[in-house]
């Protein structure tokens, strides 16, 4: 069982930067695969980043590839998502997901993870 808490979300403009934090309950949280997802208003969940437990294997979506770095401290039981150069179009709650996978790439369904935080907001202004 994993309990996720995600942090840092916020009203930023457009160009600037934000980081949010995904703090994970557990003594196993190097074994888990975390992802962050998304979902606008009226939108399904989206995928962002995956990271593998070790941190050695990243997966970003089209979309924010080249502004998104996603990482973890496995000392902390905490994944990062530090977002650059952020967009109106990245509005949207921000939920970060875990779950074990036998091999790391690909795991972009929110269906293929098991548990979930709650989310935070983040909305960029134009």
């Amino acid at each position: 069982q994993v309990q996720l808490v995600e942090s840092g979300g916020g009203l930023v403009q457009s160009g600037g930067s934000l980081r949010l934090s995904c703090a994970a309950s557990g003594r196993t949280f190097s074994r888990y695969t975390m992802a962050w997802f998304r979902q606008a208003p009226g939108k399904e969940r989206e995928f962002v980043a995956n990271i593998w437990g070790s941190g050695g294997s990243t997966y970003y979506a089209d979309s924010v590839k080249g502004r998104f770095t996603i990482s973890r401290d496995n000392a902390k039981n905490t994944v990062y998502l530090q977002m650059d150069s952020l967009k109106p179009e990245d509005t949207a709650v921000y939920s970060c997901a875990a779950d074990v996978f036998r091999y790391d790439g690909g795991h972009v369904s929110p269906y293929e993870y098991e548990y979930w935080g709650q989310g935070t907001q983040v909305t960029v202004s134009s």
